[in-house]
Formats: structure tokens, C-alpha cells, sequence
């Protein structure tokens, strides 16, 4: 490696601009609740950029663009699909969500907030939403190594394994300093990153390709043509399972906590403006990057070879080619920033699941603010670890593995989110019934791939059923029905 490297210089520069948020976030962290929620302290702004930088992970800049440049615009439906869950999930669960989880015993935690909502004294459900999350987001989290693995070694020629562990420690360091708002500042500051790159990478593409176009030429004249239409060779299976990402958005720990932090319900409805915004343009300059991708190595072959042998290079090889090293760096960087702002609240939500739902309440009871905070920061070191064991295949793939992770959240606390903020009548046990089947339904079903389809659809619906129809078994507490009751008179005032 070449530390004079401007590339490697710029790289530098933002690894040490994050570790000194970290700092700051540390200087900010007094209590558990500062460390795991940043003391519900975030206003539209931040609430925005960090929730949408949390869910746009390294797939956005080399997942989805490899996608789009190995099999053309057919799958830019994920993108529609997952423009329609955000902004549903945005629009009814975001508010009621942060209320709720303050009226219900100021719930720091997803399994915090089920077991509070349904009076669950056996803590059966605490139980076992911690258990599908850390299932669930040690894949999601060896998602974000992989990718950070992939820019380490293409930049910089490093071994895949070592690559693993460097882009891995760029992230752990920050969220085991600084917690909840080092990780909430440094996503703004990934976001604006992020959309920067997304906007200006492929607008300098366009422009490489047109200029060596003949007059009477067009892009499209450089493309296949099955690669031009969103229907060539996307059956009705396969367009219901790509929109179907959409459905995930309700049931994503790590984007519900952003909800949860924010500071009143009404800081919601500008926080959902901005993020939509920040979130079309990401998503259509990913797009973009992938299918102007496909002119542009067409056209230079003797620069393809990275792409060729693994699509999901293509915004890298892009990057390098196209810009000076100085502005290279800068935008390589983007790459960084959507892996480790997912990465790190992934870790962070893992952790406060161990260290409030377990720790605390099984373990030391009356254990003291800065011993759980240095066992959140122990616990992020260990799903760290597992995550980085999880990546260690050099043929993994990023997209695959968020999706069965997406699948998994989206699938097991979707329905139970959206029902629990809704429907008066549910109960404690409808509660468990819909996470266990759908958990357990995405499992079977990415197994036996049946019908060729996204595992979310069956896992969502099964869900939902098996909650509604446990729940009409029994009946919920005078106590549950008024405190729903009080919830939704304070959110018409919150919102009027």
C-alpha cells in the first residue's frame, strides 16, 4: 500500500474525520440510554440521513449497480419496490412508533418495546425477538464485511483475508467509542457522501460515453436490448419478488430504532420529506451507475476485466477510471460510507439487544450505567467477530446475503410492528406466533426455493395470519386497550 497515494490519502482523511465523531459521541455517552438511543435527541435532519444511510448499505453502491449492469434495467423493480415501503413505512409506523415506544415504558429496544406493549412479565417475547435478531443480523452484518472486504481489496491489492479484518475494524472503532450518536452523526455525514457520489459518478460516465459516440448514436445503441426493457425476461414471479423488498422496510431493527430516537413525533413528517428525496436520488444514480456501466466497459474492454469477473465492482472500477485519484478517493470513500453506516447500527442494535434485554434483565438487574455501557461495547465487539468469521468466504456474494437478512427481519416484525401500532386487539401471544412463523417460514422457504419466490412474500403472510388468528384466541388487558387508546389521541394532537 502507498501511503502517498492521493486515493490512499483521501481515504485517510475520512477514516480519521469518523474515529473523531466516535470521540465526540464519547464525550456525549453519560448512560445505556445515550449509548444505544442517543437519549432520543434527534431532530428531523439527522433523523432523516441517519435512517436512510442505515438502510442503504454497501449493496447500494455495488450490490444493486452489479445487478443492474449484469442483468439490465429488469432489476431496477427492487428499487420501486423499496421507494413504496419506505415511504409507507415513513408515513404510518415512524410517528406511532416513537410515541409508543416512549409511553411503553420508555422502551430503549425492539424486544424492549414488544414486551412492554403486551405485558409480557415471562419474557418470552423479549426472548425471542433478541434470538431473531442476532440470527438474523450477524448475516446482515457479515453483508456489510464482505463489501467492505471487496473495496479494500480492489483498491488497495490486499488479500481478501486481510481485507476482511481492515475493513471491518474501520467501523468497529467508532461504535465502540462513541455509540448511538457517533453513529447517527457519522451517518449524516455518509449520507451527503453517499449522494454525492451516486449523483456525480454516473453524470461523468454519461458524458465519457457520449463523447465517443458517433452523431446519429445513442447510449441505448451500445445496449442490448433485452437489457433496456424492465419486463424482458421478468416473469410475474420474479417482478412480485423484487417489489416484494419493499415490504422488509417494516420490520428492519436497525430503521425502526432511527424512529425510535427521534425527538417528538412531530419532527416526523419533515424527517420523511428529506429522507424520500435523499433516497429516489440514491437509489436512481445506482441504477444509473450500473446500466451506463454497460456502454462504457463495452467501449473499453482493456479496462473491464475487474467487472467482468465480479459485476459488483462495477461503481469501483468506474471510479478509478474516470477521476483523478484525489477525486477517486473521495468517491471510493461513498463505498465506506454505506458500509459502515449500515454496519454500525446493525452492530449497535445487536448489541443493545444483548446488553438490555439479556444482560440487564436476566443477568444484573441492578447493574449500574457505566458497566452496561462497557458491555454494549463488548457485546459490539463480539457480533463483530462472528460477522467477520460469517464473511470469510472470498465468493460471497452482497446483494444475496442482505436479502435473506431483509427477508428475515422483514418477514418476522413487519406484521407484529404494523399490527402492534394499529390493532387494539392483539395480543402477547399473536405476537410470538407471527415472529416465530415468519422467522421460521423465511428459513424453510429460502431452503426449498419454492416457486422461485423472495422468501419475504410467504414469511410476511404467514406472519400476519398467524398473528391475527392467535391473537383472536384470546383477549389483551383493560390496561393494553387504554394505553392504545391514549397513544393515538396524543399522536392526532402530536400531528395536528
Amino acid at each position: 500500500m502507498n501511503f502517498t497515494d492521493p486515493t490512499v490519502i483521501m481515504f485517510g482523511i475520512y477514516l480519521f474525520a469518523m474515529l473523531f465523531i466516535g470521540f465526540l459521541g464519547y464525550r456525549g455517552t453519560d448512560n445505556l440510554d445515550d449509548y444505544i438511543l442517543g437519549g432520543r435527541s434527534l431532530g428531523s435532519f439527522v433523523t432523516a440521513l441517519s435512517a436512510g444511510a442505515s438502510d442503504m448499505s454497501g449493496w447500494l453502491l455495488m450490490g444493486l449497480p452489479g445487478a443492474i449492469y449484469l442483468s439490465g434495467l429488469s432489476e431496477a423493480w427492487i428499487a420501486v419496490g423499496l421507494v413504496i415501503g419506505a415511504y409507507l413505512n415513513w408515513r404510518f409506523v415512524a410517528a406511532r412508533l416513537r410515541l409508543y415506544t416512549e409511553r411503553a415504558g420508555n422502551a430503549l429496544t425492539l424486544p424492549d418495546y414488544f414486551a412492554n406493549r403486551f405485558e409480557d412479565k415471562a419474557n418470552l417475547l423479549r426472548i425471542l425477538t433478541t434470538v431473531v435478531i442476532l440470527v438474523f443480523f450477524t448475516v446482515y452484518c457479515a453483508s456489510g464485511v464482505v463489501a467492505g472486504a471487496r473495496l479494500f481489496e480492489n483498491m488497495f491489492g490486499l488479500p481478501y483475508q486481510t481485507a476482511l479484518w481492515v475493513g471491518a475494524a474501520c467501523t468497529i472503532a467508532y461504535v465502540f467509542i462513541g455509540g448511538f450518536l457517533a453513529v447517527s452523526w457519522t451517518d449524516t455525514i455518509q449520507a451527503s457522501l453517499m449522494i454525492t457520489a451516486l449523483i456525480v459518478a454516473p453524470v461523468v460516465a454519461y458524458f465519457a460515453v457520449t463523447g465517443g459516440l458517433q452523431p446519429a448514436q445513442s447510449i441505448a445503441d451500445l445496449v442490448e436490448p433485452a437489457k433496456l426493457d424492465m419486463m424482458k425476461g421478468a416473469s410475474f414471479v420474479g417482478i412480485v419478488s423484487l417489489m416484494a423488498w419493499g415490504l422488509g422496510y417494516f420490520g428492519q431493527p436497525h430503521i425502526l430504532v432511527r424512529f425510535m430516537a427521534a425527538e417528538s413525533a412531530a419532527t416526523i413528517p419533515a424527517a420523511r420529506r428529506i429522507s424520500m428525496t435523499w433516497m429516489i436520488l440514491c437509489l436512481a444514480g445506482a441504477v444509473a451507475v450500473g446500466f451506463i456501466g454497460i456502454p462504457y466497459f463495452l467501449a473499453n474492454p482493456g479496462g473491464a476485466l475487474a467487472v467482468n469477473a465480479n459485476s459488483e465492482t462495477v461503481f469501483i472500477e468506474l471510479a478509478k477510471q474516470l477521476f483523478n485519484p484525489w477525486i477517486a478517493g473521495l468517491l471510493l470513500a461513498a463505498i465506506l460510507a454505506a458500509v459502515m453506516s449500515t454496519l454500525s447500527c446493525q452492530l449497535l442494535v445487536s448489541a443493545s439487544a444483548l446488553t438490555e434485554d439479556i444482560y440487564r434483565t436476566f443477568l444484573r438487574k441492578n447493574a449500574g450505567q457505566t458497566e452496561l455501557v462497557w458491555v454494549g461495547r463488548a457485546m459490539v465487539m463480539a457480533i463483530a467477530l462472528i460477522a467477520i468469521m460469517i464473511a470469510g468466504d472470498p465468493q460471497a456474494k452482497v446483494l444475496g446475503m442482505v436479502s435473506y437478512a431483509w427477508a428475515g427481519f422483514g418477514a418476522a416484525f413487519g406484521p407484529v410492528i404494523i399490527l402492534s401500532l394499529f390493532w387494539p386487539r392483539m395480543t402477547r401471544n399473536g405476537a410470538l406466533a407471527g415472529i416465530l412463523v415468519g422467522a421460521v417460514t423465511v428459513v424453510v422457504w429460502k431452503q426449498n426455493a419454492w416457486l422461485g419466490l423472495y422468501e419475504i412474500v410467504p414469511g410476511f403472510i404467514f406472519a400476519w395470519l398467524a398473528t391475527v388468528g392467535v391473537s383472536r384466541l384470546g383477549q389483551p388487558s383493560a390496561t393494553m386497550l387504554e394505553k392504545h387508546r391514549s397513544v393515538e389521541t396524543e399522536l392526532r394532537a402530536a400531528l395536528a
